[in-house]
C-alpha cells in the first residue's frame, strides 16, 4: 500500500445539491475503468473513508467517530456525504463504495439490519446516491474486505476463497470465480451464527451455542474476565496489569501478554484458535474452498491463534488424509481492507458515470455545432 495522508475529520454542516446518475452495473473488475474511487467502511465506532486507486493504493484517508446509534440514520448519512465531499475537493472521484457492518439486501441498496447502528431496512444506496453526483455501491463490510484480500492481499490467485473476520463477533464472505456469493437474499456469510454447541452460551442473536460465542474477540475477553473476577491463580498476571480493574481487560491486552509469554493468555488464544479450526472444518465440508483468509482484530495474534486453528482444522476435517486441504492464512490488508474493497467494487459502477459525462459532452458539442450552423 502506498503512503497516504490521514486526517481527522469533524463537522457535518456542509450542504449538498448533487444528484446521482443511472443504476446499471458492470461486474468484471478486469474491464472496470482504472479511476480513483472512494471507499467507506462503517462500523459501530468509526467511519473510515479513503480515496483508492485501481491498484488498491490508498491516496488519502479520513476517519471520524460513528454518530451515536440512538440518533437517526440521517446523521450517519450526513457524515458519509461530508467525508466524500471533503475528499472530492482534492481528488477526481468517480464512484463511492460503502461497506456496512450489517445485512445488505440482494440488490445492494437497503441495509436490512445493522446491529451497531439504528438502520432497519434503510435504503442507504439511494439516499446517498441522491445527494452525490457519482454512482454509489453498498455491500456488507465482510464482503468488501474479502474482495480486497482477493484482489490485492492474501487471497490473490485463489478461485474459491472464504474469509473469516474475527472481531467482536464473527463475520465472513465467500468468493468464487471472481464473484462475491451473497445468497438469494444478500445475507450469506453470517458464519458466526452457526450453532456449534447445542444449548451453549447465549448469543445476542437470540440463539445458544453460536460459533462466535467460542471463537471471537468477545469470547476471548469473556473468558479472561471470568478467570480474573474469580481471582484464579492463573490470572494473576493480567490482574496485576489492569490493577485489579477487571473491565479494563481487552483483547489487545490479552494478545500483548500472550506475546510476552503469559501462560493463561497463551492458553486462551489456543482455545479460541481451536474453536476457529472446528468452524473452518465445518465450512470446508460445506463449501470446499481452496483458501481461508483470517482477518479482523483478533487475527493480530498471528500464529498464537492461527497455529492452533490449523491443528484443529486438520483434526476435524471430514475425510482428512484423503482430500486436499485448504490453506489457512492471515489477511494482509489490516483494518483498511473493508475500505479498499468497497472502493474497488465501486469501480465496477464507475463506467456509467464516465459514460453519462461523455454523453453530456457529446450533446453539448452537437448543440454547439447546431448553433454555429
Amino acid at each position: 500500500m502506498s503512503m497516504y495522508r490521514e486526517r481527522v475529520h469533524r463537522g457535518t454542516g456542509r450542504a449538498t445539491v448533487l444528484r446521482t446518475v443511472g443504476t446499471r452495473e458492470r461486474r468484471s473488475h478486469l474491464t472496470a475503468p482504472r479511476v480513483p474511487t472512494v471507499g467507506i467502511d462503517i462500523g459501530g465506532t468509526k467511519v473510515m473513508a479513503g480515496v483508492v486507486d485501481a491498484d488498491g493504493n490508498i491516496l488519502e484517508k479520513l476517519r471520524t467517530e460513528t454518530p451515536d446509534k440512538s440518533k437517526s440514520p440521517k446523521v450517519v448519512e450526513d457524515t458519509i456525504v461530508e467525508l466524500v465531499l471533503d475528499l472530492s475537493d482534492r481528488h477526481d472521484v468517480h464512484a463511492v463504495g460503502i461497506g456496512a457492518a450489517g445485512w445488505v439486501d440482494a440488490d445492494r441498496n437497503r441495509v436490512l439490519f445493522a446491529p451497531h447502528l439504528s438502520w432497519r431496512n434503510e435504503p442507504l444506496r439511494d439516499r446517498i446516491a441522491g445527494r452525490l453526483a457519482v454512482p454509489v455501491m453498498v455491500d456488507n463490510d465482510a464482503n468488501t474486505a474479502a474482495w480486497a484480500e482477493w484482489r490485492f492481499g492474501a487471497g490473490r490467485g485463489e478461485d474459491h476463497l472464504v474469509m473469516i473476520t474475527l472481531g467482536t463477533g464473527i463475520g465472513g464472505a465467500i468468493l468464487e470465480d471472481g464473484q462475491v456469493k451473497r445468497g438469494k437474499f444478500g445475507v450469506a456469510g453470517e458464519f458466526g451464527h452457526m450453532q456449534v454447541v447445542p444449548g451453549g452460551h447465549r448469543c445476542p442473536c437470540g440463539n445458544r451455542g453460536c460459533w462466535e460465542q467460542y471463537s471471537s474477540g468477545n469470547a476471548l475477553v469473556r473468558e479472561a474476565r471470568e478467570l480474573a473476577a474469580a481471582e484464579s491463580p492463573v490470572a494473576y498476571g493480567i490482574i496485576d496489569r489492569v490493577g485489579g480493574h477487571v473491565p479494563d481487560i481487552t483483547g489487545p491486552l490479552i494478545t500483548e501478554l500472550a506475546r510476552e509469554g503469559d501462560a493463561m493468555c497463551v492458553e486462551l488464544l489456543q482455545d479460541i484458535g481451536q474453536w476457529l479450526g472446528v468452524g473452518i472444518a465445518n465450512l470446508a465440508a460445506a463449501l470446499d474452498p481452496s483458501c481461508f483468509v483470517i482477518g479482523g482484530g483478533v487475527s493480530a495474534a498471528d500464529d498464537l491463534l492461527i497455529g492452533p486453528a490449523r491443528d484443529a482444522f486438520r483434526r476435524h476435517l471430514t475425510g482428512r488424509g484423503y482430500r486436499p486441504e485448504a490453506r489457512i492464512v492471515k489477511a494482509q490488508l489490516g483494518p483498511e481492507a473493508g475500505m479498499v474493497g468497497a472502493a474497488d467494487l465501486a469501480r465496477l459502477v464507475a463506467r456509467r458515470f464516465r459514460r453519462a459525462n461523455r454523453r453530456r459532452a457529446e450533446r453539448y458539442e452537437r448543440y454547439s455545432r447546431a448553433g454555429r450552423g
